[in-house]
This record gives C-alpha cells, sequence and structure tokens, in this order.
C-alpha cells in the first residue's frame, strides 16, 4: 500500500507547473569527444563540492564524462520535475522513500551486481535489488573528550553517562570547574525536526503503530514515556546552552566551532557535522555517543541510524544501455576500486555501508557510528515522514527552544500537525487514512 501511495504521490507532484531544469539527457548519452556521459544528482550538499572534483578526475581517468547536479527543492518536487520532462539523471542520488516511490517505474535492477553481497543496507522493490547505500550516518550526542577531562581531570568514558542523571552530574561538574556554559544545540529545523524530534518516534516500541495513533489522533504524546524521557534530556541541553539567552540566534558555524575547540564539551548532532567541525582547530579526541536517557528500554546504549542517501540507475528509454553500465561501472568503483573507497571514506568522509571497504581513514565522529554499526547498536532510521515534517515540526521544536511555548504546548501543536496530514492531503486519507504517507 505504501509504495502505490508513493507512486500516486509522484505522479501528483509530476502535474505540477514546474520549470524542467536543464537538458542534459538530450544527446542520448554521448559527450562532445564522443565517449559516453552520465548525470549524477546529489541531494547531499556538504559533498556538493567533493562530487565536482571526483566527476573531473573519473571523467579524465576512466573516460566517461561525468557531470554532478544539485537542486534547493525538495528531492520529490526536483525528481518529478526531471520525471515529466522526460529528463533524468543516469544516477540520482536521495533519501530511501524516494526510492520505494520512485523504483517500480524507473529504478534499473540491479540484483545481479556485485556489491550485493557486501552489504546489508541495499534496498529491494518488488524482489529486485535498486538502491545502491551509499554511506551510513546516525545520530546522537557528540563530545569533545578532551575539553571534559581538561575540566574533570579524569578519562571520559561516554559509556559511564547513559542516564540522564549521570550526564545531569557530569554537566554539573563541569560548570563547577569552570566551563560556564557546557552544551550547545543547533537551532536549524532540520536538527530539531528531523532529527531529535525524530527519535521520540523512531525508539518506540512500535513505530509504525504510533505513528498511526498521531496520524488519527488518538496518541497522547505528552504522557508517553520516550517523550518524556528524550524531552527531559533536551532540557538539560537546553539549560546549560551556551546560546541560551538568544537560542534560534545561534548559527551553527559557531556552536561547531565551539564544540569543536573544547568552549564547549556537547551538541546533538550527527557524523555529518564533521565537515563543519573540521574547518576549525579541532581536537582529535572527539566522538558520539547515544543521548542519555532515564530509560530501561536500551535506547541509551545505541545510536539512531542507518542506511543514508540511496543511488539508483534510471531504467526509461531516456538513459541508454551504454550510460547504464557506465552507471554501474561507477558503482562498482566506489565499492571496489581504492580510489573509490578513498573518495568515499577520505574526500567524503562517509561511513561505508559496504563491509569490503576500508575505513581506517574516517574520523572520529564517523569511526563512532562505525563502532556502533559494527556491534549492532544502531535503532532504525524511519523513513516514511511526510516532507513537511522537517519545516512544520521543526517550526514548533524553535519556539519551544526559545521558551516561546512549554512542553504540553509544543506536544500539543506537534499531535495538531499529525492530525492535520488528512487536511494537507486529502489523496492519502482516501487510500489509506491510517498511514501518513512521505511526500505529502
Amino acid at each position: 500500500m505504501r509504495k502505490k501511495l508513493l507512486a500516486m504521490m509522484l505522479a501528483t507532484a509530476m502535474g505540477l507547473s514546474l520549470t524542467a531544469c536543464g537538458g542534459e539527457g538530450g544527446d542520448g548519452g554521448s559527450s562532445g569527444d564522443g565517449g559516453v556521459s552520465i548525470t549524477i544528482f546529489n541531494s547531499k550538499s556538504e559533498v556538493q563540492s567533493q562530487f565536482e572534483a571526483m566527476a573531473e578526475e573519473y571523467s579524465k581517468t576512466k573516460g566517461v564524462n561525468v557531470e554532478i547536479y544539485y537542486s534547493n527543492d525538495t528531492v520529490a518536487a526536483h525528481m518529478a520535475t526531471k520525471y515529466s520532462a522526460n529528463d533524468p539523471y543516469t544516477i540520482s542520488m536521495v533519501d530511501a522513500k524516494d526510492v520505494y516511490s520512485l523504483a517500480e517505474e524507473h529504478a534499473a535492477d540491479l540484483s545481479n551486481e556485485k556489491w550485493v553481497a557486501n552489504t546489508d543496507y541495499a534496498i529491494s522493490v518488488g524482489g529486485k535489488v535498486v538502491g545502491f547505500p551509499v554511506c551510513v550516518e546516525a545520530r546522537g550526542v557528540i563530545y569533545n573528550a578532551e575539553a571534559i577531562e581538561a575540566v574533570t581531570g579524569k578519562e571520559f568514558k561516554p559509556e559511564e553517562y547513559k542516564t540522564l542523571d549521570a550526564f545531569q552530574g557530569l554537566l554539573d561538574e563541569l560548570v563547577a570547574g569552570g566551563m560556564e556554559t557546557p552544551t550547545g544545540i543547533m537551532k536549524e529545523d532540520w536538527s530539531l525536526g528531523a532529527h531529535f524530534l525524530c527519535e521520540v518516534y523512531e525508539e518506540q516500541p512500535d513505530v509504525e503503530a504510533y505513528i498511526s495513533a498521531l496520524h488519527a489522533g488518538t496518541a497522547d504524546l505528552a504522557n508517553n514515556p520516550k517523550w518524556t524521557a528524550k524531552m527531559d534530556t533536551f532540557d538539560a541541553l537546553k539549560k546549560y546552552n551556551y546560546a541560551a539567552g538568544s537560542p534560534v540566534a545561534a548559527e551553527r558555524e559557531v556552536t561547531e566551532q565551539k564544540l569543536a575547540e573544547g568552549e564547549i564539551a556537547f551538541m546533538f548532532g550527527g557524523n555529518w557535522d564533521w565537515s563543519v567541525i573540521n574547518a576549525y582547530e579541532y581536537s582529535e579526541k572527539m566522538g558520539m555517543m547515544p543521548v542519555p536517557q532515564n530509560t530501561d528500554d536500551g535506547a541509551n546504549e545505541k545510536l539512531v541510524g542507518g542506511g543514508s542517501k540511496y543511488m539508483f540507475i534510471d531504467s526509461s528509454e531516456n538513459t541508454s544501455d551504454e550510460q547504464r553500465q557506465a552507471a554501474k561501472d561507477f558503482l562498482n568503483w566506489i565499492v571496489f576500486e581504492a580510489d573509490g573507497n578513498a573518495f568515499l571514506t577520505e574526500q567524503c568522509a562517509l561511513v561505508p555501508a559496504f563491509s569490503n571497504v576500508n575505513a581506517e581513514a574516517l574520523d572520529p565522529l564517523s569511526a563512532s557510528v562505525k563502532k556502533y554499526a559494527d556491534e549492532g547498536k544502531l535503532i532504525d532510521n524511519y523513513n516514511y515522514f511526510p516532507d513537511d515534517h522537517l519545516s512544520k515540526c521543526g517550526a514548533s521544536f524553535q519556539k519551544y527552544l526559545a521558551d516561546q511555548i512549554d512542553r504540553a504546548g509544543f506536544a500539543a501543536e506537534i499531535e495538531e500537525y499529525w492530525k492535520n496530514l488528512e487536511a494537507r492531503s486529502a489523496l492519502v486519507c482516501k487510500i489509506c487514512p491510517s498511514v501518513p504517507c512521505p511526500g505529502v
């Protein structure tokens, strides 16, 4: 049912009056010098420059002309535009939900590719492997162990602070030792609404059932144990936030610089934050730990994450067999060639989703993620949030961060968001009222 919903939402989006980008697919895949040309859509902004540099070098060494594209539009809308214009990318790097929505009509079968045996994260639709996992990402609390140890005088062991009570004690110790404000909070809606808040759902005993209850208006978020545990922790981060006086004015770069250089000790985030942290005089003794919680469900011993960003190859007549083969060769280059491995782990600083890829060069945050992944300590991402969850729920979270609403008011706004999903998309409620559809 979900796949049908996604396909219908895509079809609806294609009917929008959107302006198509470029016309790079019109030459049948031949470059000006007679070689094959492929296009790659990158939806991960922090590695755009790395992809562009890679494309230039790959084009020279492999004789395949590679062009990289990025868009600020939502992925669903942008992909709808490209397909409605019969101008698809050869390879599209998108989120898991986009693969599920597009694969049946637009993704080539990759089941027989060699790399399939080297990963646990590939996406299959209709019995066929269609999604190539680009990397593994996870969220948690980023720490600067060097800064902590400079104040406490003892080795920092994150496993000793898995409960909020223990974590609170450490924060108090840091304050007493002279670090007045040991935490930082990123105010961006994607960090609050698409990351921290989502963990409230993702750590429920039955994620699908809980989201369906929210959608039906029967969930009592304010009295949910996971909501309480997560928000208690957020309140501790908020209390010691260096930007507590004007939290929604705090710039991400400033927050991450303070963390990198040890002015603060903790910040909720993900391993992708290294792309910002590494621009500063960072400490090597950094890492990620699970969000501390007073809970007995084991969630405070795990990060939340999994496969993040997937590539699929276009199956339409707008892409030639020669282009498709060049695209498959590119995916194999990432997995099986030293230069491809280095591009993934060294240039892009991404945690590989493949067992054979050497990850010794990973940054400290990504090394933490790989450790938790190798130990089976990742709570799965939920990949089916509506596209406006980030902006609408993120805005409510920003109000809470700025003390414009209390916790009960915040919970009420989140509940209202889910109940109003029906009003925002009659399509969803007519077809399957109990399941919200990605892309709404």
